[in-house]
């Protein structure tokens, strides 16, 4: 496969990370989670609700 495709793949899983800190979600979890699941993990966090504390 084409290079690229594994840097775009990459970068969507940190821009995934950082969208889930954003909604008090472990980042490191829906980046591992990007990493196998791609464009679907974005739809489900871009859908989620925040969470609150406490």
């Amino acid at each position: 496969m084409d290079e690229s495709y594994y840097v775009g793949w990459g970068t969507l899983a940190l821009i995934n990370a950082a969208l889930a800190q954003g909604k008090n979600r472990t980042g490191l979890n829906w980046f591992l989670l990007s990493l196998f699941t791609g464009p679907i993990a974005t739809l489900l966090l871009l859908f989620s609700e925040k969470r609150t504390e406490g």
